[in-house]
């Protein structure tokens, strides 16, 4: 279990100091989160399966602003995951569902413990501590298994200026979502982490439609990063829109990257220079949307010499060798798909999602998608050759709207993977069954 002794001292002397204080406490929010869920993924080339169920549990405490000229704050969070079943021993020893124990088997629980002291000015908060979540398009945490993917660090929001939101900050530290330790942050392949990811960038309404964006991230002796998108919605009608979605990443070597521990695997494809980071990725999607019907097509294109980079501690392992079950991320593209990424050196994707809002039909709180995406032209990792690959998700969503169990969701998901060529991944089938429930105690 783990703690941020520093942002947890300061938010104590927060508390002492200023509970009686207008604000702190009428403002403060307790909610307990429950999820119940099961994954199956099912390797239909012969490896390893995962097949497991666990119960998981979020307690998350958010205070108000103390009154003055600057007002302080305190949030805390509270994780813990239990295992209930491993599926007869269908727990990979490398599995991110489940922390694995000495002997390669599922543990049959974990927790740990956060906190972030924050202060606000004017219109400008400042959050340090080690429950961080960001949501940016430099860095997405991952939500996608029992407990959220959460990090360390200090982060800075300011929406001074009109229609300007201005982002910033310095990360150290990881808390996977399968893990109750922090590792340091890193790129998939690598072995070895740094403790400074630093990002700056601004999101700016140019007018109530379209909105421009612009972001810079450095994580020390792996990579640069530059973002640009723009995001423009079109009202037709009262319930009809098309909205367009613009990204461009433009990513670069920096430091020891490339060197024996710091290199990058280019996501299993090909890379000009082994282990280093060179990539160019835009991805375009364009959205129409008529009463409850939504429709979305798209195309993403990576450069050919490199993958697409994000933050990924998946190989990060302990002293003992052992992975630390940091793997998991997420990043900021709509090929982040439920099984694969589609983000190998040269790959043309074509992706497209349909989904349908049930309320329209008097049923509200269900809804449903289906997406699919197909990758061509991606460059095995010797260079010689090309890969495809394709993958099929599904999903049906239900949250109860009144009555006792109000507030009670169910997500039912499948996903069908199939690639060909040397940098394909496994074929796999997966499906997750998700329960969640929150109560509000504030």
């Amino acid at each position: 279990m783990y703690k941020s002794s520093l942002a947890l001292a300061v938010a104590l002397g927060v508390l002492a100091q200023q509970a009686g204080a207008a604000g702190f406490v009428e403002d403060s929010k307790l909610s307990l989160s429950s999820r119940t869920m099961y994954f199956n993924n099912d390797n239909r080339d012969g490896g390893a399966d995962n097949r497991e169920s666990g119960q998981g549990f979020k307690l998350d405490y958010i205070s108000g602003f103390t009154e003055g000229t600057v007002g302080f704050g305190v949030d805390a969070q509270a994780l813990w995951g239990i295992h209930l079943d491993g599926g007869r021993g269908k727990h990979p020893d490398n599995s991110s569902f489940f922390p694995s124990d000495s002997d390669g088997s599922a543990e049959s629980q974990w927790a740990r413990v956060g906190a972030n002291a924050k202060a606000r000015f004017s219109k400008t908060e400042v959050h340090y501590g080690s429950a961080l979540a960001p949501n940016l398009p430099i860095l997405v945490s991952n939500d996608g298994r029992l407990l959220p993917q959460t990090f360390e660090g200090g982060t800075i929001q300011s929406k001074e200026i009109d229609n300007l939101t201005i982002n910033a900050g310095q990360l150290t530290h990881a808390m996977g979502r399968a893990s109750s330790n922090r590792t340091g942050l890193s790129v998939a392949g690598a072995t070895q982490d740094s403790n400074k990811f630093r990002y700056g960038g601004l999101d700016y309404k140019l007018t109530p439609d379209l909105t421009l964006q612009y972001y810079y991230s450095n994580l020390e002796d792996f990579y640069k990063q530059h973002f640009l998108g723009a995001t423009h919605v079109f009202k037709i009608a009262d319930d009809q829109s098309f909205k367009t979605d613009l990204r461009y990443f433009d990513s670069s070597s920096d430091g020891k990257n490339g060197e024996a521990g710091y290199r990058f695997s280019n996501n299993g494809g090909y890379a000009k220079n082994t282990g280093e980071v060179d990539n160019k990725t835009w991805s375009a999607m364009f959205t129409y949307t008529l009463g409850g019907h939504s429709l979305m097509l798209g195309h993403q294109r990576v450069n050919d010499d490199g993958g697409f980079v994000w933050l990924n501690q998946g190989n990060v392992v302990d002293g003992n060798g052992r992975n630390e079950g940091a793997g998991g991320s997420s990043f900021y593209l709509f090929t982040d798909s439920m099984i694969n990424q589609f983000a190998k050196a040269g790959e043309n994707t074509t992706f497209g999602q349909y989904a349908y809002d049930f309320a329209r039909l008097g049923v509200p709180g269900l809804k449903a998608s289906v997406a699919y995406l197909k990758g061509e032209d991606g460059k095995n990792a010797n260079g010689n050759g090309h890969f495809s690959e394709w993958e099929r998700d599904a999903r049906i969503d239900y949250v109860i709207q009144e009555g006792t169990f109000k507030g009670l969701g169910a997500s039912l998901r499948h996903g069908v993977y199939r690639g060909t060529g040397t940098s394909s991944l496994a074929d796999q089938d997966q499906t997750r069954l998700i329960f969640n429930y929150t109560y509000n105690f504030l």
